[in-house]
Formats: structure tokens, sequence, C-alpha cells
């Protein structure tokens, strides 16, 4: 255990040499950190919210809306099927409810329910069916809401994070709580109410053609052509107060979907200068919109986003390129947010705040000065400890608890992890267990000492005996925070991270660092007795 071979010295030192690397950038302010050429490392530490302040936000996703939206187009699609029963010349009424639908028939002959029946199950599969008299409903049966809510939930999470990602935001915590919520939390945030208008947007762009029945008065009065929906402008809904609000009467079916655009942008208008949004759709969705102007030349089409009318242009001629721009009054800021939402893709559901708070930057600050006056003082209480008790083993120990304390940062900036006020109390317990090890090795070697060993003996005897120890104990705790971290979620995972590192640094610094130094002492002094 005395001996080390030149490879072994060579990997040690290059290992420290890496760690300072690592972990430099994290002594420079922001500015000349990022003024530094690009071989030299730029991570620095990321702080997590408690440390550097920010917003945190519970949301909750409306599951119902989804169900409800599923249960319309359910009915959208009966409503097709049964168009053949009124060739027949068989009366019957639709109506949707937000969780089923239901279809009464006046007079059934012979099989006319059976009938009924087998056109609204084809329409799509896991539905129920309850047949009463007249009446036949079906509804999802709960496999198929379980489905629905389970592909809600995962999809608002990654729409989430999308948009999170498209503010610029590092390293933010998104994750799922309970059912039906989600976990936000946004560190270094400085402008959280334009993150809650992002997040509060479904942004679900649809295009649809005006309905070619009905007027816009007679909707007012309450009727409403079926197949058509009467929608507010996005541009009078902003200008509230404004005047009376613009109406549009469009067809309940959507034409091209907005799930078919692979990518939006602002930009401005050529001619006027006006700020616009440019967007882009996939082959699949350039086919149909190229489709649905060259059928529609001369006939106005809605642009819908979440239920309002953005715009209502004329087609003039058939739009080819897949391609085209959303107009509406909008100013720069506006164009960039809605760029930015159609980017991302819609949310399946809309997202209710259910709790907000906001941690200032004075209580990041705080926390961390606290932190860092606990890490000083542990520091040196058990540097004075070691060196108190065993003299110059001591001295080589608390070298390498300084070492330790630099891996550990250099691991936190090259893996981009987030430092907590946990992940400090994770740091500080390190320091404590960093020189347990060589607590074992020095009590074993002057208990071969005692034996009446020779130096050199009595140290690689006490390297050699503690090691199952040091292995076993830093096993055991190895394994307990790896289950924190897998099974925590927040300031326990900032916790577990820090402990993860603490405990594979100090095993590197006690085994290997620490037994180097006296090895090379030894082979200096030659020493004719242990100083410990």
């Amino acid at each position: 255990m005395v001996y080390f071979s030149k490879w072994k010295v060579i990997t040690v030192l290059a290992i420290v040499v890496l760690g300072f690397y690592f972990a430099a950038p994290n002594l420079l302010d922001p500015k000349t950190n990022d003024s530094l050429p690009d071989w030299i490392p730029h991570n620095q530490v990321n702080l997590g919210l408690d440390l550097q302040g920010g917003s945190h936000l519970l949301l909750e996703v409306q599951v119902s809306a989804v169900i409800a939206e599923r249960v319309t187009s359910l009915g959208e699609g009966i409503r097709d099927g049964l168009r053949p029963l009124r060739r027949d010349r068989i009366r019957y009424g639709l109506s949707v409810g937000r969780e089923r639908v239901s279809v009464n028939v006046r007079n059934p002959g012979a099989g006319t329910m059976e009938r009924v029946q087998q056109i609204m199950t084809a329409v799509e599969p896991n539905l129920e069916v309850a047949v009463e008299g007249n009446r036949v409903s079906v509804a999802y049966n709960e496999e198929a809401l379980a489905e629905i809510k389970q592909s809600a939930i995962e999809q608002s999470i990654e729409i989430v994070r999308r948009r999170i990602d498209e503010t610029g935001t590092k390293e933010p915590t998104i994750q799922r709580q309970g059912d039906d919520r989600i976990l936000l939390q946004l560190p270094g945030v400085d402008d959280p109410e334009r993150v809650k208008r992002l997040l509060g947007r479904t942004a679900k762009m649809t295009f649809h053609l005006m309905c070619p029945t009905g007027s816009v008065e007679a909707a007012l009065a309450g009727r409403v052509p079926p197949g058509c929906a009467l929608l507010q402008s996005a541009e009078s809904n902003r200008r509230s107060g404004a005047g009376a609000p613009q109406n549009y009467l469009v067809r309940k079916k959507v034409e091209v979907s907005g799930d078919r655009l692979v990518d939006a942008q602002p930009t401005f208008e050529q001619r006027t200068n006006d700020p616009v949004v440019s967007f882009r759709f996939d082959t699949v969705g350039g086919k149909k919109f190229g489709d649905i102007t060259r059928a529609n030349v001369n006939q106005p089409f809605a642009i819908v986003l979440d239920n309002e009318v953005i715009t209502a242009p004329v087609i003039r001629e058939p739009i080819l390129g897949g391609s085209g721009q959303i107009s509406g009054g909008f100013t720069t800021a506006d164009t960039r947010d809605l760029a930015l939402l159609l980017r991302a893709g819609a949310l399946p559901a809309p997202l209710t705040i259910l709790e907000e708070r906001t941690v200032g930057p004075g209580l990041g600050a705080d926390s961390i000065a606290a932190g860092e006056f606990a890490s000083a003082v542990g520091l040196v209480l058990v540097v004075v400890f070691m060196i108190v008790i065993y003299g110059l083993f001591g001295f080589f120990a608390s070298v390498a608890l300084f070492v330790n304390m630099v891996l550990i940062l250099a691991l936190l900036s090259a893996l981009q992890a987030t430092l907590t006020l946990p992940g400090i109390a994770g740091i500080v317990l390190t320091i404590g267990m960093a020189v347990d090890a060589n607590v074992l090795v020095f009590e074993r070697i002057r208990e071969e000492v005692r034996a009446g060993r020779t130096p050199i003996s009595a140290i690689d005897a006490g390297y050699s005996r503690a090691l199952t120890t040091i292995v076993d104990a830093n096993l055991t705790t190895l394994i307990a925070a790896a289950i924190l971290f897998q099974f925590g979620s927040g300031p326990i995972k900032g916790f577990a991270v820090t402990l993860i590192f603490g405990i594979i640094t100090s095993m590197f610094t006690a085994i290997m660092l620490t037994r180097l130094m006296v090895v090379a002492w030894i082979r200096r002094k030659r020493p004719t007795e242990v100083p410990i």
C-alpha cells in the first residue's frame, strides 16, 4: 500500500489539476467568464431557486376541458355518421354534453335503434353505450378516460418545458406532482408575469372557413347554425373598452391544425412595416393549406387562436408554398411571444395557477452567506482537530480536504448540476465525512505502531486493513444517497447530489491523494518513527 507506480501518480495529479481547471470559472464574475476563449471551461455552478431567487409555480391541468373537447369532436363524428339516416327519413336529435353524446330518435322503426347504436360506436373505440327507450348515449369508458388524462398531463409537461426553454431560463425544475398538477421552479427569473402569460395561453391555433349560412346578427340573438360557432376578434379583446367587439361566424370544422406548424418567427410586413408572425407548415400541412386556399379563392379564411379570431383575410389566390403571415394589430412584444408559443406547440388543456411564490435575490444572498459561513466554520474546525490530533498526517488530511471541496465544485460546474440550500448542507456534511476515512486509517496506524511495527510496516498495514471498513461505510452511504436522489424531489435531490459527489471525491482524496502525500513523505524523510 506504500508503493505508488508512476501511472498512479500521474492519474492522481491529473485529476487534481482537472478539478482546479473546471472549478476556476466560479472565481470569476459572469462578464469576465464570458469573455474567456472558447477552449477554457465556462461552466459555473447553477444556483437553485432558494439561492438565486426566482419563481415557484404549482399548475393544475384542466383535464376536464380535454375530455369535453374530445366529446365535442366525437359528437361531430357521430353527426357526420348519422347523416344517411336523414335520407331514409329517420328523424333524430343529437345533443353533445361535457361527458357524453346522446341521440333521440323519433318514432324509430324496426332495427333503427340497433343501426344508430352501430353508427355511434363505429366512430371511436373504447365507448360505453347506454340505451334508454328511444335514446342512445355514448361516453368514454374508464380506460379511455385514464389514457386521455395521462396523455394530457405528459403533453402539458413537454409543452411547458419547451416554452420555458424558449425564454432562456437555466436549469428549471418541471415535474409532475399528484394526478393533474405540474411543479415549476424557475431560478433567476426576473419577469415572472411574462412567464405566467406564456403559460396561461393554450396557444391552440386552427384555420377555419366562414359559416356559409346564417349571419352574425342572428348568431348574437342565439340562432347559431349547426356546425358553426360565434367567435370574437382577438384584437377587440386586446383593446377592451374601445367600442363594440367584432364577431365572426366560423365553421367548427378545423381545415388545418396548428400542430402542423414547423416554425414561427416574429417579423415585419414589407409594405406597412407592421409587426407580424410568419409561419411555415410541414409537408402534410402545407398540402392541406394549399388545397383549401385553392378551393376557396375570394372567400374569407379565419385564423383562430384559443377561440379568438386573430385575423380573417380573404383568400386572393392559392397559397401553395406552405407558409404565410399572421397580422392583427400586434406589437413587437406580441409577435415575439406569439411566435414562441406557436413554436413550442399548443397545450392540450388550460393551466390554472394554484400556488405562486416569488423568492427574492436578497433571501438567496442571505442563504448563500449563511451556507458559506457554515462551510467555513466546519472546515476550520475539522482542520484544527485533525492537525491537533494527528499532527503532520492531520495536515496531509486537511490538504486533501481542501482538494475534495475543489473537486465537488468542479463536478457541480462540469455536469451543470444545480446547487440548492440543502445541497450546501450536503457539502457541510461531506466535510466531516471526508476526513472520516483518514481517521480510520490513522487510528489503525497508531494501533500497529503500538504493536511494535516499523513505520513503513505500520503505515502499510493501516491503509490495507482499514480499506474494507472505509469502502463499506462509504458504499452504504452512497446507496442511501442514490435512493434519496431516485425517489426524492426538489430539495431532497439537491442534498443527494452533493452528498453523492462528496462521497466519490472523499474516497479519492482519502485513499489516493492522502496516501500519495504520505508515501512521498516516507521516501523523502525515511522516518524512524510515525509522527501521529
